[in-house]
């Protein structure tokens, strides 16, 4: 007789065994559900500290460009208190020597004066006469000028008058003869010019007019008043 063989048999498993592997797989499920929890509120929290950042770098670069632009300004308003203050000392020295030259010059005014006179009456010979061509040359060079002629028109503000006189060769009040130049440099007089004024003869002109009829206007006048005494020229 042959003997069927036998077939596996099912081992007994407890029935704790046989739920083990379930939970361990709600527990796998469940840690993943966990990881999932803590990667869900981590994440929002790194973009909040990002923006808060950002914002923070932000309101620096606003504060050191304020500085800057405060900086730059301070520094545009130095340099040209710096430029106005450069001006001001040049148009000072300049103005102070301008002031020094023309004391100087104003002390030898009387010696050019007695070169003047010894050149009108031909004094002005040999090595007198070299000096002073030579310091009116230095005189020239630093800036002093001589003014004052002959003929001209009087004006009060660069002339002197000295002498008055009635002439009717003249229209207007005019400087006759000079009898001390003037001297001035650039635009600032050291001397007015003394001058001798000559002003039109009073009535000058009214005794060369003439009436339409030929004869002189004082005549016509005279004339004219008489007829209005008698009524007129066919009345009388």
């Amino acid at each position: 007789m042959t003997e069927e063989p036998k077939g596996f048999e099912e081992p007994d498993v407890p029935s704790d065994a046989a739920d083990k592997p379930e939970s361990g797989k709600a527990g796998k499920s469940g840690s993943g559900t966990g990881a999932a929890g803590k990667a869900g509120p981590g994440s929002g929290g790194g973009d909040d500290a990002t923006s808060q950042e950002l914002t923070a770098v932000k309101a620096q670069l606003d504060q050191v460009r304020t500085a800057l632009g405060e900086r730059t300004a301070d520094l545009q308003r130095l340099q040209a208190e710096y430029q106005n203050y450069r001006r001001r000392v040049e148009r000072d020295r300049v103005a102070v020597k301008e002031i020094a030259v023309a004391n100087l010059l104003s002390e030898l005014l009387p010696v050019l004066d007695d070169i003047g006179r010894a050149r009108e009456h031909g004094e002005l010979l040999g090595g007198f006469k070299s000096v002073a061509e030579s310091l009116e040359t230095v005189a020239a060079k630093l800036g002093l000028q001589q003014f004052g002629k002959e003929g001209e028109p009087f004006d009060p503000l660069v002339h002197e008058a000295l002498m008055h006189s009635y002439s009717p060769d003249v229209t207007q009040t005019t400087c006759v003869q000079i009898l001390q130049p003037g001297y001035r440099i650039g635009e600032r007089n050291l001397r007015p010019a003394r001058v001798a004024v000559a002003e039109p003869q009073p009535g000058s002109h009214g005794k060369d007019e003439q009436s339409e009829s030929g004869e002189p206007a004082d005549q016509a006048d005279r004339k004219a008043d008489d007829d209005e005494e008698t009524g007129g020229p066919d009345q009388g």
